[in-house]
């Protein structure tokens, strides 16, 4: 990539993205070409109808996924060019992951859960910056709680913590308010957004929910495997119109 200059400014990017899966009579275009910048201390949300390619998109740029063609890049490193052990260090130590589905560890506290993706890379956390995220959140009274003995909502606010804990370039978050309830869903979308306003964290986001993408700074419109459309400023009502457009 030539566009130095831009890497500071841009998170994540990219360029002519393609995935194919099967072949034949069975194979289906997930991605079409696409190309996309993910500004740096933005917050970006990718929407589009069942089966437009949005969690796809997430997946292979987050690497958790290899693209046919084209290329991803994240923070400037061309995801392509890394192997597997690479790879998995730049996810560990560069990229935060927020998923429906919690994705936390029943045997370990809250705060042991949000420090783990450290204590994997054998990296002592940030004191300070580790007391900013757990007052961020609001789990300062649940830190030694597992789980099992935390709700919904709080199990996602640690999910959260531990995507910030470790500062990275990125935070991909994948239907993050799925499984919570609206008022739950509400302060996981207030502490992303504060996340970023106050933290200066990028989050990329993949939603289907006007309300949620109502939270970012921008959202990015996909239609069968391909952006349709860019909305600057959205709102929950500006969004439920142009999803209907696009037959969601």
């Amino acid at each position: 990539m030539t566009e130095t200059t831009t890497l500071n400014a841009i998170a994540a990017e990219a360029v002519e993205a393609t995935k194919v899966y099967g072949t034949g009579d069975t194979q289906v275009t997930a991605l079409d070409h696409v190309n996309a910048k993910f500004a740096a201390g933005r917050f970006t949300a990718i929407m589009g109808p069942s089966g437009s390619g949005k969690s796809t998109l997430m997946h292979c740029l987050a690497g958790l996924d290899q693209l046919s063609s084209g290329s991803v890049f994240v923070a400037g490193v061309d995801l392509s060019t890394l192997d597997e052990r690479e790879l998995t260090k730049l996810r560990r130590d560069r990229i935060g992951f927020v998923f429906q589905a919690f994705n936390l560890i029943p045997t370990l506290s809250a705060i042991e859960n949000i420090t783990l993706p450290m204590d994997l890379g054998g990296r002592k956390p940030d004191s300070a910056w580790l007391d900013t995220v757990i007052d961020t959140v609001g789990l300062r009274d649940r830190l030694q709680h597992r789980p099992s003995e935390l709700s919904g909502g709080q199990q996602q606010r640690v999910a959260v913590g531990r995507a910030l804990a470790s500062r990275p370039e990125i935070i991909f978050a994948d239907e993050p308010t799925g499984n919570l309830d609206s008022r739950s869903g509400i302060e996981i979308l207030s502490f992303m957004r504060k996340a970023v306003d106050e933290l200066r964290q990028t989050i990329v986001m993949v939603t289907h929910d006007p309300s949620a993408a109502g939270y970012a700074d921008q959202v990015l419109f996909l239609a069968d495997g391909r952006v349709v459309d860019e909305m600057a400023e959205p709102t929950a009502a500006k969004v439920l119109d142009k999803m209907k457009s696009l037959g969601d």
